[in-house]
């Protein structure tokens, strides 16, 4: 009989529970005892953030490139989206932004999660978490492991009885690469761009620089080089924490309301994913929201804010007629944004193209 290591029987659990509870919640919602979105509008947004919504963007045959849920994706310098999926017969699908599927590949993972696409000279690799088996690894666009990062229990940094589910990396311009054990003991740990260990900071717990559910992270490079910071997203707390590259803790830009993905930077602005809204795991209440260059909310998209009479914003509230769960975003050169969700049964990406 196969014997169980903590880390191995804790991604194991947390894998079954996650599965359990994405299937109870597409039953219900297929039995439309839970409050499911429409998806029959045609506009979301308003002003400078109006969006065309085309839930038939995606032109992938189920039969031949099935997916269970979408988590994240990128778009590569010549203009091929790849979008990572917890599928293992297809874990990359990559498309042209018509829609086509160019073609797919597989690392065979049950619980892929986080995907970063960095360039590296002329060429560009992919940084892909593997949650609940506790791997980072980074691959070519077509998919041949190039590097995989030691464990923290490897490294000793780690208890034998600390899990470890890493849920996304970033990955700074000196090529240290940062992740977040998002599903596991919240710590972020950063590696040098050899693999080798640098420092971990965050964890969980009470503190300010503390995180609970560290799920997304991503370099905010918009102040200039030498002022990047590393958003750390801190889920449970609705919020997003800036961190300088050394792990010092500089600020939060609070989300209340949202249970945010991962910020992803285009331009001047940052764009969210919010798997629920409203309250944490409430089921089909995810959409996407936009901040300004100031880090306010500045658009919706299937949701609204709620401020105060100070004008403070107090909620971020899904309004159910688009998405599940947006679980990642990522937008291309002319503005229009493309949303994958997770607990959607099984849908592709929806483009939002913008007019």
């Amino acid at each position: 009989m196969k014997s169980f290591s903590f880390q191995s029987l804790f991604g194991f659990l947390n894998k079954q529970l996650n599965d359990g509870f994405v299937s109870i919640i597409g039953f219900l919602s297929a039995k439309s005892l839970l409050r499911t979105p429409h998806r029959n509008v045609s506009v979301l947004g308003s002003g400078d953030w109006q969006y065309r919504y085309d839930k038939h963007w995606s032109q992938a045959n189920p039969s031949q490139y099935p997916v269970r849920n979408c988590h994240e994706m990128e778009i590569d310098n010549s203009g091929k989206l790849y979008l990572l999926t917890d599928e293992p017969e297809n874990n990359v699908i990559v498309y042209d932004l018509n829609g086509n599927v160019l073609s797919s590949w597989t690392l065979g993972m049950k619980s892929a999660h986080g995907l970063t696409m960095v360039s590296e000279g002329n060429s560009q690799v992919l940084w892909i978490c593997d949650a609940y088996s506790g791997s980072v690894v980074k691959t070519s666009l077509t998919g041949e492991v190039l590097q995989t990062l030691p464990s923290p229990h490897t490294l000793g940094i780690y208890r034998s009885t600390q899990g470890y589910a890493p849920t996304q990396t970033a990955v700074a311009d000196n090529g240290d690469i940062y992740v977040a054990d998002g599903y596991g003991s919240q710590f972020v740990i950063q590696y040098s761009k050899n693999g080798d260990y640098i420092r971990h900071f965050g964890g969980k717990g009470k503190g300010e620089s503390h995180l609970d559910f560290a799920h997304g992270i991503a370099i905010d490079r918009r102040q200039g080089q030498g002022n990047e910071l590393l958003l750390v997203t801190s889920r449970r707390e609705s919020c997003i924490k800036q961190f300088s590259l050394q792990g010092e803790l500089v600020g939060k830009i609070s989300l209340p309301g949202s249970f945010p993905c991962r910020p992803v930077i285009h331009g001047n602005y940052i764009y969210i994913g919010l798997c629920w809204s409203g309250v944490h795991l409430k089921p089909n209440s995810g959409f996407v929201i936009v901040l300004d260059e100031d880090n306010k909310v500045c658009a919706t998209l299937g949701g609204h804010a709620e401020h105060n009479e100070a004008g403070e914003l107090v909620r971020l509230v899904s309004d159910y007629s688009a998405f599940h769960h947006v679980h990642d975003v990522t937008v291309d050169n002319d503005g229009h944004i493309y949303v994958c969700e997770w607990n959607a049964r099984g849908a592709y990406p929806i483009k939002l193209h913008k007019f």
